[in-house]
């Protein structure tokens, strides 16, 4: 959340032109979102092992996933106002909504999870040859199906997680707590210094959902006031 938080200033620097970067083709910019992603990812999928470990009830998970299918619903109302031209239609909210519905039904997979990882990747990496092959149509970069992933180029829009390959990070987190969960007790464990240190941000874990939808308002806003000043 911490990395987050500083690309997305970074990002609204370089949006005021107050920081000269390219976040859509410079891989210093491109590699810190994909890295910053799959933790997200990670951790969502991680968080859905324990949610089955713990037997979360349907009604539990629908309220959460109700939550963030209305954040999703204001970062594209927000986007638009600000991005007409390229608002996010299918972020990493409107990705996520989804993929937690397949992470609750697929929870019992187990060790197949891993695999089930490693077919979406590869779902992935062999659409290019899916496309050049015409097994593939335009229908699948219209925006009626590139939530798929089965692009052969990405859309105009300011975030773009489709389900594939990014389903592949969630099921991995799963199955790599599940693992945990099998084999330690996390109480039985001694926290790590380094743990003890950042233990005061764990308030952003359990409040993430809040943070993400607010970090960025008062990002700029304060640069707004900065600009006031």
């Amino acid at each position: 959340m911490v990395w987050m938080t500083g690309f997305h200033f970074c990002f609204d620097l370089s949006n005021a032109r107050l920081l000269e970067a390219d976040f859509y083709r410079d891989p210093v910019w491109t590699w810190q979102r994909t890295c910053i992603l799959s933790l997200f990812l990670l951790c969502a999928g991680a968080g859905q092992a324990i949610a089955a470990a713990q037997s979360q009830s349907w009604q539990r998970f629908w309220r959460r996933w109700a939550q963030i299918v209305a954040c999703a619903a204001l970062v594209s109302l927000g986007s638009f106002l600000v991005f007409p031209n390229s608002f996010i239609y299918f972020g990493v909210l409107h990705g996520l909504a989804l993929m937690l519905l397949v992470a609750r039904l697929t929870a019992g997979c187990g060790r197949w999870l891993w695999l089930m990882g490693a077919v979406a990747l590869a779902l992935k990496v062999a659409a290019p040859w899916a496309w050049a092959a015409g097994w593939l149509g335009p229908e699948f970069n219209g925006r009626s199906l590139n939530w798929i992933g089965l692009i052969s180029a990405k859309p105009i829009t300011e975030d773009y997680v489709p389900l594939l390959p990014w389903i592949a990070v969630v099921w991995w987190g799963m199955a790599l707590m599940q693992w945990y969960l099998r084999r330690l007790s996390l109480r039985s464990l001694p926290m790590a210094p380094l743990m003890v240190a950042l233990k005061p941000l764990a308030f952003l874990g359990r409040w993430s959902l809040s943070y993400y939808m607010l970090h960025q308002p008062v990002l700029l806003a304060g640069l707004w006031l900065w600009g006031r000043a």
